[in-house]
């Protein structure tokens, strides 16, 4: 297996991965959906358009893994991170992070930021085993219209819909 920067000719063999992201990070909030490789291949044409630094494990010819880095000086950002589920608990997510922790460091950083759904256990328990325990931001918003928060969640002495 090898780590490669992606460019816009891997579009349509990445789609599908990022199709999947987008149906893993559905199910969190509501009934899981179907993937739409079409919009997959758009959002990852998006990032690349934007400059945004992406890579990809490889076996053989077949991405099996990919990661989404966004560069906000002096900070680097996970945006996605995603592996095929049959490539799981294999080390293809550590070697994709091992690749953003990497960039930091020539930036001088000594972390990587994530954005992590409060659901994404799985993701949770990973950053973890890396070290990642602080918890840096808190995204706050007013619910959508119609929509009916099922639990609540505490951070420190705040509780938030959720």
């Amino acid at each position: 297996m090898e780590i490669i920067k992606v460019d816009g000719g891997m579009a349509d063999a990445l789609a599908p991965l990022v199709a999947g992201f987008r149906v893993v990070l559905n199910s969190f909030r509501g009934p899981v959906t179907e993937p739409d490789i079409e919009s997959g291949k758009e959002e990852l044409l998006f990032y690349l358009e934007k400059g945004l630094p992406v890579y990809a494990a490889v076996e053989g010819n077949e991405p099996i893994g990919y990661i989404v880095l966004r560069i906000d000086e002096p900070c680097l950002w996970v945006e996605s991170l995603f592996v095929r589920e049959e490539h799981r608990r294999k080390g293809v997510a550590s070697l994709l992070f091992d690749k953003a922790e990497e960039i930091a460091a020539e930036m001088g950083e000594d972390t990587v930021y994530n954005y992590i759904h409060p659901n994404n256990e799985r993701v949770i328990g990973f950053l973890r085993s890396r070290g990642y325990t602080v918890l840096n931001l808190i995204e706050v918003r007013k619910p959508y219209s119609g929509e009916k928060p099922a639990t609540k969640i505490s951070v420190g002495s705040n509780e938030f819909d959720y």
